[in-house]
């Protein structure tokens, strides 16, 4: 997913004395390259981040499997939001308190907000039905196909089909209104957004719901400590907007063209200047310095 890139970040504690800077980031089109998915082109901002002692957490429609790829390449050993805020996996000792409502698995704690995956297929299939249109997730789709689509190895594809809290899809043949998409997904208590490249079915959760739970432990966290919480966000697509209300600097990256998310609009929003991992360097180097 990343051509085998050298991580420049480590995600080295080095607060200062009196304030933590925590940042949310999407990934593809944001910290990956829309096209290529490295992250080369954030490599000072990385830098940056790390000499700051910041703390970077990967906030994706991505897969548990797929993100602790890339969080192996990046030495990244910080919290993250899997599959759209389905769930939040925090490394065992990350805070000093227990996590009401969280499961122990393996070397993390996992607070779950998303339905199961066999919920959401079965959702999909029947809304397809009701809206007139053909709505294919990934559970329908072949390995061959998820590669077409995405552009990625078969490798990194396989690991995007090991999917437990959101559907990816697809719709073939005549469009189906958004509108209407998102009513039959509403009625059954679940959520509808869209990403770079798919629609996505989910629970009733969001990149912000979970981005707001870890800014709850982070400031608790802290508050212990007698310092406090600086928040930053950055995304490039309708499925970054909740995420992006949650935090104090919100971040808007460019799309491929050159333009930004129409359906992206907040009173403080920040344009960067740039297309993916270009845009998400220069915002940041330009930013870090006056927080």
């Amino acid at each position: 997913m990343t051509g085998g890139e050298t991580s420049v970040y480590c995600g080295r504690e080095n607060l200062t004395d009196m304030q933590r800077i925590l940042i949310f980031s999407d990934l593809d089109g944001s910290l990956l390259d829309p096209t290529t998915y490295s992250y080369k082109d954030a490599s000072d901002a990385l830098a940056a981040i790390e000499h700051r002692g910041a703390t970077l957490i990967l906030v994706s429609s991505k897969t548990r499997a797929e993100m602790e790829t890339l969080r192996r390449s990046l030495c990244n050993h910080h919290p993250f939001i899997v599959e759209n805020g389905g769930a939040i996996y925090v490394p065992n000792g990350t805070f000093p308190f227990p996590l009401e409502g969280a499961l122990s698995r393996e070397a993390f704690q996992v607070f779950q907000l998303g339905a199961p995956y066999a919920t959401l297929r079965a959702a999909l299939k029947e809304i397809g039905q009701e809206i007139g249109g053909r709505l294919r997730g990934f559970g329908d789709l072949t390995l061959a196909e998820v590669v077409q689509l995405t552009g990625m190895s078969a490798g990194d594809a396989q690991l995007a089909m090991q999917r437990e809290y959101d559907e990816p899809f697809v719709m073939d043949g005549d469009v189906v209104a958004w509108q209407d998409l998102l009513a039959a997904a509403t009625r059954r208590g679940l959520g509808c957004t869209r990403g770079g490249r798919f629609y996505h079915l989910m629970g009733a959760n969001d990149k912000g719901m979970a981005s707001r739970q870890l800014i709850e432990w982070y400031r608790r966290l802290e508050q212990q400590k007698g310092q406090t919480l600086v928040t930053v966000g950055l995304g490039d697509s309708l499925n970054d907007l909740p995420m992006l209300e949650s935090v104090d600097y919100p971040i808007l990256i460019q799309k491929p063209n050159g333009s930004y998310d129409q359906d992206v609009q907040l009173p403080r929003l920040i344009h960067a200047d740039g297309v993916g991992p270009v845009g998400w360097n220069r915002s940041l180097i330009d930013l870090l310095p006056t927080l």
